[in-house]
């Protein structure tokens, strides 16, 4: 597996020469850098004007790595090639190295740029890639591959402290700057090339170029203002604006240190390949960086496994329209009446706090009364809000703050909280928090805990990730009152006055929910599916041998259908037939012959089984296979009237070419009856002649016909693969 690695934009708040001059300093030995013993200069040449100078290294370095596997290994030193080429006219110096030694066994390629900051010409970044593929190494690969990216790890670390100390060293020499260059006065004879020598200075000139001096001033140097590399001073009053990611800008090390807060090198890595990814694939506004890198911090940052999740919580929030449930949620009075919970000031750490008082909430009258629906709808209000205090609080604070307290008072609680449609419902609400906000509670703090919580316990623990579970700190009683209890936690004069505190607390009390507005089973499910399809978007099921079929009735030739779904669970395909008379009505699939329900979702099925292809209907499309996880929008210009079957269906492993016999896969899924349903949310509309070509003029004018999208959808796209047919006048889009 080759581990590659992508660094921030380091900045140094001095001018490109001095940087320079600090840098070559580092040769040929560095103290601070003991594993680095040695380097000669093997070519060394300058163009005829002196603005560029090329230098070619071999450098040996001392790995530190177990006595044995450098026996076996048969050397004491491994030894790299560098190659740098300083632009002075342009003021950039590129660096690009690859190892020598175990070339055949061992790839190793490393890239770094310094250059002038894009705002700030009196200041220079930093940037450097590298990557690592171990193809063999006698056995001791994953022991090569630890030891090598502990020690390029720690190099990193240490890599802006070294440049940063060579400052120091020229300031205290009393050198502050360092002449820019210029075209010179003097001619140079033509370059030579240059015999070994470990002496070679790499460095502007200070006799042969005019005296453009860049001054290193105080101001400068001791300037704390963090800076991205678009040049934008990060100002509090500003900060939703620089916290939101967009394709255009890079991440500057001390940004990620001020808002992001302390992380490692290859977590950094991590961060910004994740982040670069998602630039290159996600159409529109990307994700916040706290956003990815709480994904990141739930999978430990192993890039693939955060990754999957993040499309996966990123597909769930665009089909529920989660980025506007905060604009266009409004919760019942009910919930306000009857919901124990609300946001109270901060924790010690300028966390939000949010508080609950689950012993006194009526969790069987509100979900008889509202529905699980309406009741995890309310609690994706509250994450979301949690998240956006987060944001306020790092601008108030002056400190990463990305995740909340949630402090739980379970005075009340008794075995009427086990109503077991009400666990269902915590247990559903749990599920989908976990999934799609992982790391956003900091500590939770269960106060007054009676004795049918270890049932409770028992119950949702298994629900919860093991990192969220050593959050939590419960207390019996009034042991919350003691040391080590809430103040250790929370500021004494916020304390609410129900816990023994002096501030006032605008959380309900609640209460029994009045029966009255208890709503019957039908009202409640018919809620439900009104609420879980609040938005345009519908849900069907598809199992094998039962595909889902939509019929569209065309009155106008060169109409567009146009269709917009994600594949939320197995592998589909999807067609599109063309029929001159009307299908039978639709018959709905026994969903019980599979031994499976689907609520929410549905299966109708139109193509009569005695039509033949051909005959009764045509193909107008080739077929898209389509995996999970993938997010479709394509369009279709009709050439004739009549009736249009949009169908997704099961997409079967096809059989082994060799043996034309079933795949081992195929053979497992079989024993496996939920293996063969399928699930989409989709989306269609149908343009007429005239809107479609208003529709043309107005993606044309923005260069692209790739992908032909109704202005009412409500889906982002991750990433982007575009298949299109010209013959049947038509284009997908696949985003997974």
């Amino acid at each position: 597996m080759v581990q590659k690695y992508q660094s921030p934009v380091r900045v140094y708040k001095h001018p490109f020469e001095l940087v320079m001059a600090a840098y070559e300093r580092r040769f040929p030995t560095c103290h601070l850098i003991p594993m680095f013993v040695a380097s000669d200069v093997m070519v060394e040449e300058t163009s005829e004007d002196g603005s560029t100078h090329r230098v070619e290294r071999r450098c040996a370095l001392d790995v530190d790595a177990p006595r044995l596997l450098k026996r076996i290994a048969g050397v004491d030193y491994v030894y790299f090639i560098q190659k740098n080429t300083l632009n002075r006219k342009e003021r950039t110096l590129h660096i690009e190295s690859h190892n020598e030694t175990f070339s055949n066994r061992v790839i190793i390629h490393e890239t770094c740029c310094y250059s002038v900051h894009p705002e700030n010409e009196a200041w220079t970044c930093f940037e450097q890639t590298a990557s690592l593929d171990i193809k063999s190494f006698f056995g001791f690969e994953s022991t090569v591959e630890k030891i090598a990216m502990k020690q390029y790890a720690s190099s990193i670390k240490k890599g802006k402290e070294i440049i940063e100390y060579y400052l120091k060293e020229l300031e205290d020499e009393g050198i502050s700057y360092v002449p820019r260059w210029a075209p010179s006065t003097i001619s140079l004879p033509p370059p030579k090339p240059t015999s070994p020598s470990t002496n070679a200075p790499d460095i502007p000139s200070l006799t042969v170029t005019p005296a453009v001096c860049v001054s290193l001033s105080s101001d400068v140097k001791d300037s704390c203002q963090d800076v991205k590399l678009d040049g934008t001073i990060l100002q509090t009053d500003s900060l939703s604006e620089i916290l939101a990611g967009t394709p255009e800008d890079k991440l500057d090390a001390d940004y990620i240190k001020r808002y992001l807060g302390d992380l490692t090198p290859l977590q950094e890595s991590c961060l910004i390949r994740l982040r670069k990814w998602l630039q290159e694939t996600h159409k529109g506004k990307i994700p916040k960086d706290e956003h990815i890198l709480r994904f990141l911090r739930a999978r430990d940052f192993n890039m693939d496994r955060a990754r999957e999740i993040l499309c996966q919580s990123l597909t769930w929030r665009k089909q529920h329209q989660v980025d506007y449930l905060l604009e266009t949620w409004t919760s019942p009075q009910v919930l306000q009446d009857y919901y124990t919970g609300g946001w109270h000031h901060h924790d010690r750490d300028g966390r939000p706090l949010y508080i609950l008082r689950l012993g006194q909430m009526d969790t069987k009258g509100l979900v008889r009364a509202l529905g699980e629906e309406s009741l995890l709808r309310h609690v994706l209000s509250i994450n979301e809000e949690g998240l956006r205090r987060c944001e306020e609080n790092t601008k108030v604070f002056g400190r990463p703050i990305s995740c909340w307290t949630c402090l739980v008072d379970l005075d009340g609680l008794n075995m009427r909280h086990l109503w077991r449609p009400g666990v269902k419902a915590l247990l559903r609400i749990i599920e989908v928090v976990e999934a799609n906000y992982p790391e956003t509670l900091g500590r939770l703090l269960i106060l007054r805990a009676p004795r049918v919580f270890p049932v409770l316990w028992t119950l949702v623990s298994p629900f919860i990730d093991e990192n969220t579970r050593k959050k939590f700190l419960i207390y019996a009683g009034n042991d919350y009152q003691g040391t080590g209890g809430l103040v250790d936690y929370i500021d004494k004069e916020i304390i609410p006055d129900f816990l023994g505190g002096e501030c006032m607390c605008e959380v309900p009390e609640g209460g029994l929910v009045p029966k009255s507005m208890y709503r019957t089973p039908e009202e409640l499910e018919n809620e439900d599916v009104r609420l879980w399809t609040e938005t345009i978007y519908q849900s069907a099921s598809i199992f094998k041998g039962a595909p889902h079929e939509l019929l569209i009735e065309i009155i106008d030739a060169s109409s567009v259908i146009t269709w917009d779904f994600d594949v939320c669970k197995g592998d589909i395909v999807f067609n599109i037939y063309h029929s001159k008379r009307a299908p039978q009505l639709p018959r709905k699939d026994p969903l019980g012959a599979h031994g499976i329900t689907s609520p929410g979702g549905n299966n109708v099925q139109l193509i009569d089984k005695s039509w033949t292809l051909g005959q009764d209907y045509s193909m107008v499309e080739s077929p898209l296979t389509c995996k999970e996880g993938e997010s479709v929008q394509g369009s279709h210009i009709t050439r004739w009237p009549g009736f249009y079957i949009l169908q997704w269906r099961f997409h079967s492993m096809p059989a082994c070419s060799s043996t034309n016999m079933p795949r081992m896969d195929d053979v497992l899924a079989t024993l496996q009856v939920s293996s063969h349903k399928c699930k989409v949310m989709y989306y269609t509309e149908v343009l007429g002649s005239e809107d479609f070509r208003t529709a043309c003029c107005d993606v044309q004018s923005l260069g692209s016909m790739t992908s032909l999208e109704s202005s009412h959808s409500g889906f982002s796209q991750l990433s982007a693969a575009t298949t299109s047919s010209s013959q049947s006048q038509s284009s997908s889009m696949i985003s997974r």
